[in-house]
């Protein structure tokens, strides 16, 4: 269970960091909301991990999974620039919180 809350912090992180962008540094009002609240959830949720998780194996994880889906979204909803070196760097992190999975706590 504590990993499909961790999945959903994650999720809660990529709404967070890709609200970011359209608030226009915190000018414009609903985003900026969107900013707060998805922030707020995201680490709730992850604060709610680590009692079943360790620290360092659910942070990683989080952070992980939520640098794949701003860069993957950044990539479809902001046209932003799709490299060999970028989609490299996507597999070392995907690599890396596989690995953390298998090798972490239940």
């Amino acid at each position: 269970m504590a990993w499909i809350v961790l999945l959903a912090a994650a999720v809660f992180e990529i709404a967070f960091a890709l609200s970011l962008k359209p608030s226009e540094g915190f000018s414009r009002l609903w985003p900026t909301l969107g900013v707060l609240v998805f922030g707020v959830i995201s680490v709730a949720l992850l604060a709610k991990t680590l009692d079943r998780l360790p620290v360092g194996t659910a942070y990683a994880i989080w952070t992980g999974i939520g640098s794949v889906g701003v860069v993957t979204l950044g990539i479809i909803l902001f046209d932003e620039p799709v490299t060999p070196a970028r989609l490299a760097c996507i597999a070392l992190i995907v690599t890396g919180v596989v690995g953390l999975r298998l090798a972490g706590a239940d």
